[in-house]
């Protein structure tokens, strides 16, 4: 079989932009994906990035929001993160194409000499690795089964007329013509505008954006447009008439209380039928359905009780910095049964500097640690606001306020209490003192202090537990160990660990070498956890990660009832999967511990979940997924 013909058994759905940027591109496509999910199509997902880095690896959150890391490693783009939240599957590096990494392929085939002598130009060279690129990658499967999927959903980031899209655009022109009409469907996100004057949604930035798509060789099937309101009609008939798509196919993607009304949106205006009609699929299973999702959006506009986190970081002015850790949050609140509401605090903001030259903002800030439920100090690089993450970690141990740390967050943990409990007023890291006469933290052996793109440890690990019956291997249902995702320089030096421990530190995970500390515990405090892993890159709606969950329930006062309801479940569904072992389909990858506020089940009634080391279990309770 030829590529040509591969090619046209896949079918491509490709999501752009026009207007401007930060529509929510990244959300629609990953909406689209659900629905033709739900109607059993098997789906995967590409992110174009128009930038010359080659991954998102050394970019500033206020840059480009967060660094997502998937299980390979690959440092990609946050939108990554919604496809495989959505859409439950585990994606790769390669599904994040960027202009660097396409540059950097064709460099290498030229100095290889792969070109025979020919002059290498954006066109054909740039373009056709391009093409070939995305054929590669859409054909391997995301979703734990064998055979390529049946739609590549496509994103083009950036707004359409951007100079640095422009190889993309053309590639994208000639792939579309390529693989044929009936393989090919473009949906167009455009915002329609209202005037405040005069309160009428405006159509013509649509409509240009549209006639400058054509212009560059690509003509939409499909019109999703961003509103504060649903469309009216005759806004409707005027963008068909002027951008030549039929009403039916333009879809009102208007203001929602939570992104997950958004499948719902799009099912309800039957974008599926529209995106069918025209690729003609040959394995449609049945009509969407999307009870799960109904379900979980009801549950999150019906909540009341809140539980408030203290978010203390140093990108607290932007929540894309943060955007997965939001996410895992939500998923714990809302398996608690309780409205989330996370007080931002700006870990600077709660050092003495800040009290001396700017009182209103330091006290601002220590009136929101105070006044909240539970701590969340996460990830980060660099020395700016690590002083009140390790200020922040004091409240929380010293008032028995429930405490999370994420890789950096641990760490601080860890300095902390080397400060306070063993008296060691200089313990630092070396990332931040590098002539501290007690570091707590140190620089990793296999770490690159020249280059900072892509030499941290990366990707997924695995942690083993040392106590089975510690309070983090309980919340992940008393398994042997766990695999998640990393992405640091730096660790908690080995030498101090006994020094640590006999203070009363626990490290109660640890990687497979023995030496490396994952996480850490203080037995003393109701719930005081630490993680140099990132669990938030594995959350799942409807399956919060372990320690967020612990996060959650500690800060609404139902940690003693998940976790014993988490025990007495698991204890019963290991004796039920053993004799059963022979029948069980296989399961998705990942585990989590699926209690609500009143101890029942979030998850489906016979759906599958994987405790991290390959003992999977029934859930019998039935529910949201």
């Amino acid at each position: 079989m030829g590529e040509s013909e591969k090619a046209k058994e896949m079918k491509y759905v490709l999501v752009t932009g026009g207007v401007v940027s930060g529509l929510g591109k990244g959300i629609t496509a990953s909406s689209i994906g659900v629905v033709l999910k739900a109607c059993g199509l098997r789906v995967t997902c590409i992110k174009i990035d128009p930038y010359l880095n080659t991954d998102a690896g050394t970019m500033s959150p206020f840059e480009h929001g967060e660094v997502f890391v998937l299980d390979d490693g690959g440092e990609v783009d946050l939108d990554l993160g919604n496809y495989e939240r959505f859409l439950d599957v585990k994606l790769t590096k390669d599904n994040n194409i960027t202009t660097g990494k396409i540059y950097q392929h064709v460099i290498n085939k030229e100095r290889r000499g792969d070109y025979l002598g020919k002059t290498v130009q954006v066109v054909p060279h740039i373009t056709d690795a391009i093409q070939e690129w995305i054929e590669r990658v859409a054909g391997i499967p995301v979703d734990g089964k064998d055979g390529q999927p049946d739609v590549c959903m496509i994103e083009l980031g950036g707004t359409i007329g951007d100079i640095e899209s422009r190889p993309f655009i053309e590639a994208l022109s000639q792939f579309s013509y390529r693989v044929g009409e009936n393989n090919f469907c473009l949906v167009h996100v455009s915002l329609i505008p209202v005037l405040s004057v005069v309160g009428e949604q405006k159509t013509k930035p649509t409509q240009h954006s549209i006639h400058r798509l054509r212009a560059l060789g690509l003509t939409p099937n499909i019109l999703a447009c961003r509103s504060t309101m649903p469309l009216e009609d005759n806004v409707k008939e005027k963008l068909s008439k002027f951008c030549h798509v039929p009403t039916d196919s333009i879809i009102s993607l208007f203001d929602v209380s939570d992104i997950w009304q958004i499948p719902i949106l799009l099912r309800e205006q039957k974008v599926h039928e529209a995106i069918l009609k025209r690729l003609k699929p040959s394995s449609i299973s049945s009509e969407p359905r999307l009870d799960e999702w109904i379900k979980r959006a009801q549950i999150c506009d019906n909540l009341h009780e809140s539980v408030r986190i203290a978010m203390v970081g140093k990108y607290t002015g932007l929540s894309d910095s943060y955007l997965s850790v939001l996410k895992d949050l939500l998923h714990a609140s809302i398996a608690c049964q309780r409205k989330l509401v996370v007080e931002w605090v700006p870990a600077p903001d709660l050092e003495e500097k800040t009290k001396t030259e700017q009182p209103d903002l330091h006290e601002k800030a220590w009136n929101l640690l105070k006044g909240a439920d539970g701590v969340l100090v996460p990830g980060g690089f660099g020395e700016r606001g690590v002083e009140g993450k390790i200020l922040a970690a004091k409240y929380a141990r010293e008032n028995n306020v429930p405490f999370l740390g994420i890789c950096l967050g641990m760490q601080t943990a860890v300095i902390e209490f080397a400060r306070s409990v063993l008296h060691l007023e200089d313990a630092n890291s070396t990332e931040f003192d590098e002539n501290t006469s007690n570091p707590c933290v140190i620089f990793m052996p296999e770490g690159s202090i020249t280059h900072m793109g892509g030499t941290m440890r990366l990707g997924s690990r695995r942690t083993i537990f040392q106590d089975l019956d510690c309070l983090t291997a309980k919340l992940y249902g008393g398994v042997a160990y766990v695999d998640e995702r990393h992405r640091h320089r730096y660790e908690v030096n080995p030498d101090m660990i006994t020094e640590l421990e006999k203070a009363g530190l626990a490290f109660v995970g640890k990687d497979e070498t023995g030496k490396r500390m994952e996480i850490l515990e203080l037995p003393s405090h109701p719930y005081f956890v630490g993680v140099q892993f990132h669990p938030e890159y594995k959350s799942r709606p409807g399956k919060p990660s372990a320690p967020y969950l612990g996060l959650i329930a500690a800060s609404s006062g139902q940690l003693g009832t998940i976790v014993q309801n988490i025990s007495q479940e698991n204890q019963s569904l290991v004796k039920k999967s053993a004799i059963n072992s022979m029948s069980v389909s296989k399961p998705s990858t990942y585990y989590n511990p699926y209690v609500g506020g009143n101890g029942s089940s979030l998850l489906k009634d016979g759906s599958m979940i994987s405790n991290g080391n390959g003992i999977h279990i029934k859930e019998k309770a039935a529910g949201l997924v």
